[in-house]
């Protein structure tokens, strides 16, 4: 009877545990659970320009030291970059479809086509090819952004058009925009963070 027991237990942790591992795997903690340092945290985001916590940051304040360096970085590449808002929520798009982050293309595309992104090119990144009728520098992104995470480098044309197009300053703010986002992807997806239901994203969710 007792093997009966322990087993049946066993099955039902088990189930258990699947059931946890089908959804977000990183419960959202209450500001008022959180400790000392994770509230600290959580302050600055919401007194900064975001006033949220949910996408990646809920499940970067289970290491409040890293989540404070992560999002001070993440404040200047999406407000303060020297990048045009346009393209930069290009590169943003570009990441969120590399790394199948459906969040991470809900919560951008409409920012994307808010700041001037043609609805057309939104549509042929979340298709995954290359755009038609692209402006100059959203061709340099494109072509940047694909070499360096495709190649993991970018060769002298592109760079010397990205050099004459943006400046040292914006070459270094693209490849952080890239990196940077590529750690919110990354973090969304071992996650699990999930669009709200009934969003039509254009790709399927990585690991899923």
């Amino acid at each position: 009877m007792k093997s009966i027991l322990r087993a049946s237990m066993i099955c039902v942790l088990l189930a258990g545990s699947a059931m946890a591992l089908t959804g977000e795997r990183m419960a959202e903690i209450p500001l008022d659970q959180m400790s000392p340092a994770q509230r600290s945290v959580a302050d600055a985001i919401l007194s900064g320009p975001r006033k949220s916590i949910g996408g990646p940051f809920n499940a970067w304040l289970r290491s409040p030291e890293l989540a404070d360096r992560l999002q001070k970085v993440g404040e200047y590449v999406r407000f303060n970059s020297s990048l045009d808002k346009r393209i930069n929520e290009m590169a943003i798009l570009m990441t969120a479809q590399a790394w199948g982050s459906q969040y991470e293309w809900y919560a951008h595309a409409p920012l994307a086509i808010k700041a001037g992104l043609d609805p057309a090119i939104v549509a042929a990144i979340g298709a995954g090819r290359k755009p038609d009728n692209m402006k100059d520098d959203e061709a340099i992104v494109w072509e940047f952004s694909t070499q360096l995470r495709r190649d993991h480098g970018v060769d002298d044309a592109i760079y010397a058009r990205a050099l004459e197009k943006f400046g040292e300053q914006g070459i270094m703010d693209l490849v952080a925009v890239n990196g940077y986002y590529d750690v919110v992807s990354m973090t969304l997806n071992v996650a699990r963070v999930a669009p709200p239901p009934g969003e039509e994203i254009p790709f399927k969710q990585a690991g899923r």
